[in-house]
């Protein structure tokens, strides 16, 4: 019985995938545009999330600054999860809701990207990150579930939204990693080109 119900999250898993892949292929193209235009001009990629989504941003930031699969120069990223003084700080002296928000209006530059992941698309302390870099005329690349929450809202013309077609956190998580990797993947191949010409 518990094997069975563990191959059920298999299948589940790769049906959505697989259901998600035509419907987020534009989007996420879109996505590696606006990222590979910011690093190669200069600019960076900023990340935030909560939870599950807090381990996304800081894997996502370790995939631009080290490598993802090929051998490349760094790429500027950070992780807004992972400083425990100033998360702490923020939290403490202005609530929790802006602990991302403050250091993107302390880090963000124009040209620069946040990539704000929340599974419901209504995380406030997101919400307000995403404000403060429209604010700061940063793009917003916005991953979310369950229909997009108030996100969808937030988000103008020319920032990207990488909605899941689906409402449970886990099979939306799944799906975000998955799209991260097809991000770093674009972005190498984009500034590199396709490693098989390279093998002619």
């Amino acid at each position: 019985m518990l094997e069975q119900r563990i191959q059920q999250q298999f299948h589940e898993s790769a049906e959505l995938k697989q259901q998600a892949a035509a419907l987020m292929a534009g989007p996420v193209a879109q996505a590696v545009a606006c990222i590979a235009n910011a690093v190669s001009n200069g600019g960076k990629v900023l990340v935030c999330g909560n939870g599950g989504s807090a381990a996304d941003s800081q894997h996502f930031a370790a995939e631009l600054v080290g490598r993802f699969e090929r051998e490349r120069m760094e790429l500027a990223a950070i992780a807004l999860t992972t400083d425990t003084s100033v998360l702490t700080a923020l939290a403490n002296d202005f609530g929790f809701d802006q602990v991302f928000s403050r250091q993107v209006r302390a880090l963000g530059q124009p040209g620069d990207v946040l990539v704000a992941i929340s599974t419901s698309g209504n995380s406030p302390s997101v919400l307000e990150a995403v404000r403060a870099a429209q604010d700061r005329d940063l793009i917003v690349v916005g991953l979310s579930g369950k229909g997009g929450g108030q996100l969808t809202t937030m988000l103008r013309e020319q920032d990207v939204h990488l909605c899941v077609p689906h409402d449970r956190t886990a099979r939306i998580q799944e799906v975000h990693l998955l799209m991260l990797h097809c991000i770093c993947d674009g972005v190498d191949w984009t500034l590199m080109g396709d490693p098989e010409d390279s093998n002619d």
